[in-house]
């Protein structure tokens, strides 16, 4: 587990997204963010592992838990780059992983985050953005469960594994479809 001091103006955000790996990046990259940290989240099993959350049947979501700085980043801007990251309308799974462990959710910690990850969903419905409606869950942030070591800045640990894994999973054909950034 990953040690993080934090100011005390400091703020936490929760999302879900599919493979955590591919969350960490464009977190890292944004003017704001202290930290991120991959890990577990939403389920059943206590202390869960890799392996076990993989697998299914924990109810737990592969996550990033980020550290932010309200007054240079936003919740809003926050949401933005999750939005960008990921494809709200696909149920259960995200580009080449499939099962309830890869859905994408916002796990919110407070009221105005709730707010805001509701108003932001309502706005892209209504935006004309995609034919379907979106279907990213907005639940109640729960116990967090840090992943293994060897999955924390996997990106920058392994990355000619990690750029194949996202060519071969389709994630960034996929995001430019949705979004055409």
């Amino acid at each position: 587990m990953q040690d993080f001091s934090m100011p005390e103006s400091a703020s936490v955000a929760t999302f879900a997204g599919g493979c955590f790996w591919c969350l960490e990046g464009p977190f890292d990259q944004t003017t704001g963010v202290l930290f991120t940290e991959v890990g577990y989240t939403g389920g059943q099993k206590p202390d869960p592992t890799y392996d076990e959350v993989c697998a299914g049947g924990t109810g737990h979501a592969e996550a990033i838990r980020i550290g932010f700085d309200p007054d240079i980043l936003s919740y809003e801007q926050l949401m933005y780059v999750f939005w960008r990251n990921i494809d709200p309308i696909t149920r259960d799974g995200q580009f080449c992983d499939h099962g309830e462990q890869y859905r994408s959710e916002i796990f919110y910690h407070d009221p105005q985050q709730r707010a805001v990850a509701q108003s932001s969903i309502e706005d892209l419905n209504q935006s004309g953005q995609f034919k379907d409606p979106v279907v990213t869950a907005i639940t109640q942030a729960s116990t967090w469960y840090p992943a293994e070591d060897y999955h924390q800045d996997y990106y920058r640990k392994n990355p000619v594994r990690y750029k194949f894994y996202r060519i071969a999973c389709g994630r960034d054909n996929r995001l430019k479809q949705l979004w055409g950034d």
